[in-house]
């Protein structure tokens, strides 16, 4: 019986993380897409020139079909809450459940609403309630974003509630939503949400340039999104590092699995390699920076940082020693090519084509940064699965380990399936886009303005 629940609890761990994996990449995209969009059309209406137009035709596309993938695996996760977490629901349901409603009350609906509009009124409504609807849709998002992460938050750091006889209730929803971890969280997110919506753009637009596209759209599109990268990645840095100070002081226990420091000590190294071993609860192969975490994490060079082995209960040490550093690792080849790129765009105004290959490559290097640091983020706070309140094993489910390995079988088969052909599809737009733009004369979008020129160096 006991080898049975292990094995509905383990699978039922990889269905919901391969749920959360597949649905997470899209709302990364629309929420800060969305803002994108919004840009376009101001500066539409600003300087009544096409170009801006035709981007925002061709994004929007794109937007819509990230957001109907989004909403379809937003759906069938929220199914999982009954069918493989009944416990949680039974037991901080109170909080849950508001925080779900008001997700779907105040941010869904209004997506859904005015979603209709900014797709399909462009040429039916005054522009003043398209460019509206554009910005609604935005906020939207935003806010769909901003609930989700308060209940994630909550789960990690939670505070404003009460248990009686095991069931938490609210005292305090302003604590409940402004929770210890909320805002660096929240901020995290929106700053990883604009960094990967910019690499998207940078790099399709990149790949339709060396396809072929002389016209003005896609250059001003890479311009834009290079520039909008290259502002966020140092703000980023300095927000994710006020992120680890907060996770440093409330789960510091994933803080030391993160740094690999399994006995308590002052002035730890900054590790840049290791294998930790968990039966033997120590590294292998370290190499690192003398007392660069202390500094970093207490800015003190002799700080003490707990160690894994003071803690009853901790996460698992190689997902979250290795994620972070996946995350860390992909966010400054980000800050390096979006520098770079500014660079070639601002002193030489032009692109080299193996610069343009190099984000075509990356165009998706956004999607990687963020499951890394969300795979830290939500197996950290392991074996909780809301810290301090209810365990994970205490919320499985008692469905037959078999039910649930095949449904996990379908889900795994059909979102690779569906991840494969929404990549496919992303790259068929931008080609037929590049074909479109070929046989039709731009010379009136592009007289005027300023554009980098592509071509051999």
């Amino acid at each position: 019986m006991q080898e049975a629940l292990a094995t509905t609890l383990m699978l039922s761990r990889i269905q919901f993380a391969a749920n959360i994996s597949f649905h997470i990449l899209f709302p990364t995209i629309t929420i800060a897409l969305g803002w994108l969009l919004f840009y376009f059309k101001i500066r539409h209406n600003i300087s009544g020139h096409p170009l801006w137009m035709n981007i925002y035709r061709f994004w929007v596309k794109v937007f819509a079909l990230s957001f109907a993938l989004g909403v379809v695996s937003g759906i069938t996760m929220s199914f999982q809450f009954g069918t493989n977490w009944p416990g949680y629901m039974e037991t901080v349901g109170n909080i849950a459940g508001p925080l779900l409603g008001y997700e779907v009350l105040t941010a869904f609906f209004m997506e859904a609403t005015f979603l209709g509009i900014m797709l399909f009124g462009m040429n039916r409504v005054p522009n003043w309630m398209h460019t509206g609807a554009t910005l609604l849709v935005a906020v939207g998002t935003t806010l769909s974003a901003f609930w989700i992460l308060v209940l994630n938050s909550w789960m990690q750091t939670p505070q404003g509630y009460e248990l009686i006889d095991g069931v938490a209730h609210v005292t305090s929803w302003k604590e409940v939503i402004f929770n210890p971890s909320m805002p660096y969280r929240f901020s995290h997110m929106l700053l990883a949400s604009g960094l990967t919506a910019c690499f998207l753009v940078a790099g399709l637009s990149a790949y339709q340039l060396l396809k072929g596209d002389t016209t003005t759209s896609p250059r001003m599109a890479l311009t834009t999104a290079i520039f909008t990268a290259a502002l966020l990645m140092p703000v980023q840095a300095v927000v994710g590092d006020l992120h680890g100070l907060n996770t440093f002081e409330h789960q510091p226990q994933k803080i030391s699995a993160m740094e690999g420091v399994w006995e308590t000590e002052k002035g730890a190294p900054l590790l840049l390699f290791a294998w930790p071993d968990e039966q033997a609860r120590e590294n292998h192969f370290e190499i690192g920076i003398p007392k660069l975490a202390s500094l970093i994490l207490t800015h003190k060079a002799d700080g003490e940082i707990q160690g894994l082995n003071s803690f009853a209960d901790h996460p698992p040490v190689k997902p979250l020693f290795f994620g972070f550093r996946i995350m860390v690792g992909m966010g400054l080849l980000m800050l390096a090519v979006s520098w770079l790129s500014a660079f070639f765009i601002l002193r030489k105004h032009q692109l080299p084509n193996w610069l343009l290959m190099v984000l075509t490559g990356m165009t998706f290097s956004g999607w990687i940064a963020t499951l890394a640091g969300w795979y830290v983020t939500e197996i950290g706070r392991q074996p909780w699965l809301v810290t301090g309140i209810l365990k994970t094993s205490d919320a499985v489910t008692s469905v037959a380990n078999t039910q649930v390995g095949t449904s996990l079988a379908l889900y795994l088969a059909l979102y690779g399936f569906l991840l494969f052909a929404y990549v496919q599809t992303l790259f068929y737009l931008a080609k037929k886009n590049v074909n479109a733009s070929l046989n039709s004369d731009q010379g009136s979008v592009n007289k005027g303005l300023p554009f980098i020129r592509g071509g051999q160096q």
